[in-house]
Parts: structure tokens; C-alpha cells; sequence
């Protein structure tokens, strides 16, 4: 294994090369452009966001991408990412290079570079990779589309398909039994999201509010209500489903409960978003020239929270609303 500067000059500054403030990494700090910059931050550790078994290649791409899905829902355009790694006690240098493979295929697609970071072990056996990306992006003419925005009235879309991250990861772990080409789409959509970067782009002056769906949907929704000081009723027969996800619900018991269940799993990184009736062939025409799907499946209505409903219109009971790292 060689040392920490050469693995940097071997492995992660070749990912800064397109970036010129970035000096190659041969320096303590990092010189942006002039930008009206927006700027989010993610932590993935082992265990907790993703499997100790999954490929280094793809927790780098997961890693870059609950964070290009911050950028997507704020309608910024993604410049490029500072990373901290903390590895493994003993960690191999082909598993660093591995991650590295899955970073530079994710900067090509998505057309950012690294623009500075650290790297390190830990010293105690058995702690866990975790890692730490800080995306900047540079905001459109529109401006940033924050949570707060939504008002009575409007309508609320989510872009893609709900509930098949969460799936994904019941197939991974054997807990749910699915076909075999519905479990590699399901685990595909678990372990490399695909964060709406042109979606969020084509929202902005459209869109009220906006937030990616990171702990779910209800969770999520939860929040543009509390921020926005509305209430948000979601009509459950209009989610958009895939078909590995339909196929899990027409064997469900209760079809309601598995749909509130959808609704409350996380890492799914659509973006879900609000827009006023009078911008709904505006929001039509965001999804065709982006090639995005999108669904119009609720309204914001004055109160508090977040209602689920069933087509007759009576609230579904729903047992946890979304993830929370430090909930019992």
C-alpha cells in the first residue's frame, strides 16, 4: 500500500484536472468562480446508507448523487464537489481505486470534477468507510427554488417513480422476493439513483417549492408544508409506480397500506415539487424537453401536514411517515 500523497496524486487528482482552481490538488485550498453559488452537503456511511457488500464503484457514484439531487431540486447547475473519505483499518489500495473508476465515470456523466477534499483511516478495526461530498453548483437567471414557496392552490408533482429504493433494498437483503429482472431494476434504483439534474434545471421560474426525496415522500412533503406553513394532500392513486413496485402492491393484503408504505421509503432522489395550476403546461413541457417523467398527484391546501388519501378521498393511515437517522 503506498502512502496518503501518492494515492491522492495517483488516484484523485487526475479527477481534478478539468477544474483549474483546483490546482491539481497541490494546494491547501481550492479558487472558485465568481458564482452565485448554492451549496449542499451529504455524509453516506457503511451500514447506514449502503451495504458493506456493495461495489466501491457505486457507493462513489451514490455518493455523488444524493448530492447532484440536492443541486436538481434547488434548479442549480452542478460545478463540481470537495470529498472526504475516511477509510477502513487496512484498506487495499485496488478498493481505492476501484471508488476512483466510480467517480470518474459519474464526472464525465454528469460534467463536474473534484475540486478539493481529504483523505484518511481510521484506526480502529472495524470502523466503517464513510464519506463526505459538499456539491457546489451555480444558480440559474430564476434563482434558487427553496421549500418555502408552496401556496394554497397549487399542485404538487414528484418526478420518476416512488417506493423502489426502498424496495430494492428488501431484495438485496432477501426480505422480499421479487422476479429476477424486477429485483436488478429494484437494487438498481437502491444503489445508483438517478438524481433529475435537467428536470431541476427546466423547474426553475416554474416551480414554488421544491426538495429531493431523500427520507420519503410523505417525510419530504412534510417538510415544503412546514416550511411553507400550508398543508399537502397527496391522493395515493396517483403515484407513480414502476412496474416491479405495481406487481408488490397487487399481491399486498391491504393495496392502501402498502401504498402508504411506498410513500414513506427513502433514498428514492426524485424530486418532488410544487407549482401554481396556471404552470401546468409550463411543468409539462420541463418533463418532455428533459425526457423526465412527471406526475401531478396531489394539491396544497391551507392547515398543517401532510394528508395521504385514497381515491374516495379518506385519509390512509400511514405508520411512519419517512426515515430519521436518530429515530428509536
Amino acid at each position: 500500500m503506498t502512502g496518503e500523497f501518492d494515492i491522492i496524486r495517483k488516484y484523485f487528482a487526475p479527477l481534478a484536472a478539468d477544474f483549474d482552481g483546483a490546482f491539481n490538488l497541490g494546494d491547501d485550498a481550492a479558487s472558485l468562480p465568481a458564482l452565485e453559488t448554492v451549496i449542499t452537503k451529504d455524509l453516506l456511511v457503511e451500514g447506514v446508507h449502503f451495504r458493506a457488500r456493495d461495489s466501491r464503484s457505486s457507493v462513489a457514484k451514490k455518493a455523488l448523487r444524493v448530492n447532484l439531487s440536492d443541486l436538481a431540486a434547488k434548479g442549480a447547475r452542478p460545478l463540481g464537489y470537495f470529498l472526504g473519505c475516511v477509510w477502513p483499518l487496512g484498506v487495499k489500495e485496488e478498493t481505492i481505486a476501484e471508488f476512483a473508476v466510480g467517480l470518474r465515470e459519474d464526472q464525465d456523466q454528469f460534467k463536474i470534477s473534484l475540486i478539493g477534499g481529504d483523505t484518511t483511516a481510521h484506526i480502529v478495526k472495524g470502523a466503517p468507510l464513510t464519506i463526505s461530498v459538499t456539491m457546489i453548483g451555480a444558480l440559474g437567471s430564476a434563482g434558487m427554488i427553496r421549500r418555502s414557496g408552496a401556496a394554497p392552490g397549487d399542485d404538487v408533482y414528484v418526478s420518476g417513480s416512488i417506493g423502489d429504493a426502498g424496495l430494492g433494498l428488501a431484495a438485496l437483503n432477501g426480505e422480499i422476493k421479487f422476479a429476477a429482472a424486477h429485483k436488478l431494476y429494484l437494487a438498481g434504483r437502491y444503489q445508483s439513483p438517478s438524481p433529475r439534474v435537467s428536470l431541476g434545471g427546466a423547474l426553475g421560474g416554474h416551480a414554488s417549492s421544491s426538495i429531493d426525496i431523500s427520507d420519503g415522500l410523505i417525510a419530504d412533503a412534510g417538510h415544503i408544508a412546514e416550511q411553507s406553513k400550508v398543508a399537502i394532500d397527496i391522493f395515493a392513486d396517483k403515484l407513480p409506480l414502476s412496474d416491479a413496485a405495481q406487481s408488490w402492491i397487487e399481491k399486498a393484503d391491504d393495496a392502501d397500506a402498502a401504498l402508504a408504505q411506498l410513500a414513506s421509503f427513502g433514498d428514492d432522489y426524485e424530486i418532488l415539487f410544487t407549482a401554481p395550476a396556471t404552470r401546468r403546461r409550463s411543468v409539462e413541457l420541463a418533463s418532455q424537453v428533459t425526457k423526465t417523467p412527471v406526475a401531478r398527484i396531489g394539491t396544497v391546501v391551507r392547515g398543517k401536514g401532510v394528508r395521504l388519501l385514497s381515491a374516495a378521498g379518506a385519509p390512509i393511515a400511514v405508520a411512519r411517515a419517512g426515515f430519521d437517522h436518530f429515530a428509536g
